[in-house]
């Protein structure tokens, strides 16, 4: 039987909405750009049978788009450690996916004595490395304006879902359609500012990177980058996976992140 869901709400320019489930070992869960903690329900009943699991919207996604700018990495980290302070947990497993995964590293460094744990997923230190990844990060822009959300989820559907089941793929796209373009536009251009690569070393708490052997989105270097700097950190590869990793290989996810866990 599924466990209760409690929730909470922005009601505060420092407080975000968020969702809770389960109970025991703190475990947050910090989404990705352009979509909001909806997008971890394939893995949340499996989290919830054994951790306390806290999912929050981040600043300017889903329930907690009434909160106001900035939308830097630096204060996206903040609001979770608030977050995580006002529900009185003193230090929890961090799983960070994608953009969400470089909020993490953020509240790592920033915070450490809140992150006992740091789970890495589909992730980078910088996003904006290679000749390509400069272009699509001021394409993108140009692409949601000239779209709007719901055309530009579409096209994500297309791209960048071919290997989740059709009602997950729907859901995810759903999810992203619903953004506000408004606050999608900074949001965006501060995740490209993005660079941990000078403090990565600063990372101390036990750490594993998860990669999809084909992530085209965000390439397995990035991976390795973030292994390489990150001391002690396991790296482990999904074979087959792409950057949907979270929905269409939701038990593997699942199960690396809970035998780290146990370590």
């Amino acid at each position: 039987m599924a466990t209760p869901t409690n929730h909470g709400s922005a009601s505060s320019p420092n407080v975000l909405h968020f969702t809770e489930r389960g109970s025991g070992p703190p475990l947050l869960l910090v989404h990705g750009l352009m979509i909001t903690g909806e997008m971890f329900e394939p893995v949340l009943d499996s989290f919830a049978a054994c951790h306390r699991v806290i999912v929050p919207d981040l600043r300017g996604h889903g329930q907690s788009r009434g909160l106001p700018p900035p939308y830097t990495v630096e204060q996206l980290a903040l609001d979770l450690a608030r977050l995580l302070d006002n529900l009185g947990v003193g230090a929890a497993a961090i799983l960070g996916y994608s953009q969400g995964g470089a909020v993490a590293q953020q509240l790592a460094l920033d915070h450490p004595s809140l992150c006992n744990r740091l789970v890495l997923a589909c992730t980078y230190a910088f996003n904006m490395a290679s000749f390509r990844e400069r272009v699509e990060g001021h394409l993108v822009p140009l692409f949601l304006r000239f779209l709007g959300m719901r055309r530009f989820a579409k096209l994500v559907l297309s791209l960048g879902l071919k290997q989740v089941p059709r009602e997950r793929a729907e859901r995810a796209t759903g999810l992203i359609a619903d953004q506000d373009l408004k606050l999608m536009l900074p949001a965006w251009n501060a995740a490209m500012a993005f660079d941990s690569r000078p403090r990565l070393a600063e990372i101390h708490c036990r750490t594993l990177v998860i990669a999809g052997s084909k992530d085209e989105a965000v390439p397995l270097r990035h991976a390795i980058t973030l292994h390489n700097g990150i001391a002690g950190s396991k790296l482990v590869v999904v074979d087959g996976a792409d950057h949907s990793l979270l929905w269409s290989h939701p038990d593997e996810l699942f199960r690396l992140t809970e035998e780290f866990l146990g370590v």
